[in-house]
């Protein structure tokens, strides 16, 4: 593979809602690239950048992958990520390695949930961002509904470079607005063909859009503008370069992926009009003093590069794809890893296409790389040499919503889970696993349901481990509601040595979770040294209830009398005396049952609230406020919900909002359970 000069490459991250057709327009790139021969198949499991066993199987990306395109004199990396929401992981990835975001949705379903979230992605990043309107071939597709959808969603920088040709519901090829030329598709063959007559007045004011965008862009350019002097391309071109940079101009192509049409005019504006790796900003900071720090991304300087994506091959080992910003990664080097304070050993380096592994020397500023077991590093540390010492911007990943218990199918599987689950962690930062220590389960918390089954079924293909999943027990507690006073005797003879305790216990609400233990004996009815057993014995007593053998809480316990025998009496039957007390007491001091509460957060668009409020309502929860948030466009609603009703909340929020909903939830408090509720955790504790 040739080697490029840092202005000729483009890295692009390739985003947009589920099923609009991402992975068919970067499979059309490497088709007209001559990469490969022969355009793949979502449904046909033969896409370049689906090439994961989980993504054949189920038709769809569920990880980032890195595709190069060599067009033309250029290298485009493409950076192909997932479009639903549970892989927001990915998404978040692809877009941190690149310098560019191109942004794909359906010209049949226009504007959905996924193309506003890749949006909002982008801009967090500071990424330029170019649109492809995909499927316009569909007889269902609106192109111009579509972008006045984009234009009241995204703003006037929305600015469409091509406009189809229809002959009735048709599509026939496109004007290419900017040079002011039509192309015509007949099969895959496009030919060049003169404007058609009647499209002027459509035309026009696009037309004059791309050039009123491109006046603002420079003074000079105003002044020709107003004066009505015509463009010179270069001009054009070097204006529309400027607009695309600072994000006062969207480009918008439109064609079909799975069709091969319009994608050659993309990969042309891709080369055209996206900034090179040395024209994006980028900042570091000092591994020492924290102060920020410009990197210079050329080759020329000292080496820096961020690893993005992480993945785990229980064969190969662990793969890290790297994205370098100055200098160059170079096989059978050594690099710093400052996140870790640790040298990293650099084997062999490759470029990549889908799962093709193409060897190389070295990979130099600005572009895309893969090399296999980094012992220590991780996806967001930074390698550099040793003498430059920064930490590149890392990945925010978001936190999980959804957690699911995890059980072995086949006994003795436990840690084989535990290993193969710690392993995916390593490609996977959007979840995580646990140990609960009350109920003794293994917790698997994902971004929903569809993440979670993917990570269950990787599982089971790499690690060869079935597992199933259950809803998490909910942990529970006990508390009394009145005061009493017990007697506990725990009296044995067997012939010669017996046993003989005896206590006097009141029972009563504390005010602590931690149980408080005092003593009140008077004359020595029980000797001061048996006072430490009848606390112990309490104590182990307050781990089960007496209702669903559930942890006492806020329990006050005072021993006030007893009586022992100087031969017999010893710390275990003071102890059991204890125990015994503990259990009669309980049930005659009004036990109830104490659930988790919640406090949560959730941020939705006004349009829903109403939905929101009745749906916290249904789950017993109680709204505290409610108003607008600092999350643009969103609207708050803070309240108190059980914690047993939110265990698949983040699946139905996601379904009432369409995606646009996200929240955040944490444990406050133990409530008193309402009778229907207790009674159906008792009953439940009787079956186990």
């Amino acid at each position: 593979m040739q080697s490029y000069k840092i202005e000729d490459i483009r890295n692009v991250a390739v985003t947009g809602h589920g099923k609009c057709g991402k992975s068919s327009i970067v499979e059309a790139m490497l088709y007209n690239s001559g990469a490969i021969d022969r355009l793949g198949k979502a449904a046909d499991g033969t896409l370049t950048s689906d090439y994961d066993i989980e993504e054949t199987k189920r038709q769809m990306s569920v990880s980032a992958s890195v595709e190069h395109v060599e067009w033309k004199g250029m290298k485009l990396n493409m950076i192909d990520t997932p479009g639903y929401f549970d892989f927001v992981g990915e998404v978040k990835e692809g877009i941190r390695a690149a310098d560019s975001a191109l942004i794909v949705l359906s010209g049949r379903s226009g504007v959905s949930v996924g193309t506003e979230q890749a949006f909002k992605f982008a801009t967090q990043q500071g990424v330029p961002i170019v649109f492809f309107v995909n499927k316009i071939d569909d007889q269902r597709a609106n192109y111009q509904k579509t972008l006045e959808e984009m234009k009241s969603t995204f703003g006037k920088a929305i600015t469409p470079f091509v406009y189809p040709i229809k002959e009735g519901d048709e599509f026939k090829g496109f004007v290419d607005i900017v040079d002011m030329t039509a192309r015509r598709y007949e099969g895959q063959d496009r030919v060049d063909i003169p404007v058609p007559d009647g499209m002027a007045e459509t035309i026009a004011p696009l037309r004059d859009m791309i050039m009123e965008a491109v006046a603002e862009t420079d003074d000079a350019l105003m002044n020709k503008y107003f004066n009505g002097e015509e463009f010179t391309f270069d001009e054009i071109k070097k204006a529309i370069r400027k607009g695309v940079k600072d994000g006062s101009i969207y480009p918008v192509y439109c064609g079909s992926g799975m069709n091969n049409i319009g994608v050659r005019s993309l990969m042309d504006g891709i080369g055209k009009y996206l900034p090179a790796p040395n024209e994006i900003t980028e900042f570091a900071h000092d591994a020492k003093t924290g102060d920020p720090v410009e990197v210079v991304q050329e080759v020329s300087d000292t080496t820096s590069a961020i690893v993005f994506k992480t993945i785990a091959d229980p064969y190969v080992g662990k793969m890290s794809f790297f994205r370098v910003y100055s200098g160059a990664v170079r096989s059978d080097s050594t690099l710093f890893n400052p996140n870790k304070g640790v040298k990293e050993r650099i084997g062999k380096v490759y470029f990549l296409c889908g799962k093709k592994q193409i060897e190389t020397k070295i990979v130099e500023a600005g572009d895309i790389g893969v090399v296999s077991k980094l012992e220590q590093t991780n996806t967001g540390d930074t390698l550099c040499d040793d003498n430059k010492n920064i930490i590149l911007t890392g990945i925010d990943f978001p936190a999980p919503v959804l957690k699911m218990t995890v059980e072995a199918v086949k006994k003795g599987d436990e840690e084989k889970i535990v290993s193969g689950l710690t392993k995916l962690t390593e490609e996977d930062q959007t979840f995580s696993i646990t140990n609960d220590p009350e109920t003794k389960e293994m917790l698997i918390s994902g971004q929903g349901e569809q993440h979670i089954d993917v990570l269950i079924s990787k599982l089971k293909t790499k690690y060869g481990v079935d597992v199933k999943l259950k809803v998490p027990t909910v942990p529970y507690r006990e508390t009394i509601r009145s005061k009493v006073k017990v007697e506990g005797k725990y009296k044995k003879q067997s012939g010669g040595h017996g046993q003989y305790g005896h206590v006097w216990i009141e029972f009563e609400p504390g005010l602590t979770e931690d149980m408080i233990f005092e003593e009140k004996i008077f004359g020595g009815s029980v000797p001061k040294n048996y006072f430490p057993a009848v606390e112990k014995g309490l104590r182990e007593a307050c781990m089960h209830g007496v209702l669903a053998g559930y942890p006492v809480v806020n329990l006050k316990a005072t021993l006030v009398d007893g009586s022992y025998h100087p031969v017999d009496s010893s710390e275990m039957a003071f102890k059991t005396a204890a125990q015994l007390a503990y259990r009669e007491g309980l049930k005659q001091a009004k036990p109830v049952i104490l659930e988790p509460v919640g406090y949560l957060k959730v941020y939705v668009p006004e349009s829903i609230m109403g939905d929101i409020i009745g749906d916290i309502n249904r789950r017993r929860g109680h709204v505290m406020g409610m108003g607008e948030s600092d999350k643009e466009g969103l609207n708050m609603v803070e309240a108190e919900v059980p914690m047993s009703e939110m265990f698949k909340y983040a699946t139905d929020l996601r379904s009432m909002s369409q995606g646009r909903g996200t929240f955040e939830f944490e444990f406050i408090r133990y409530d008193v359970a309402p009778n229907n509720v207790a009674e159906k955790v008792i009953a439940d504790s009787q079956t186990i």
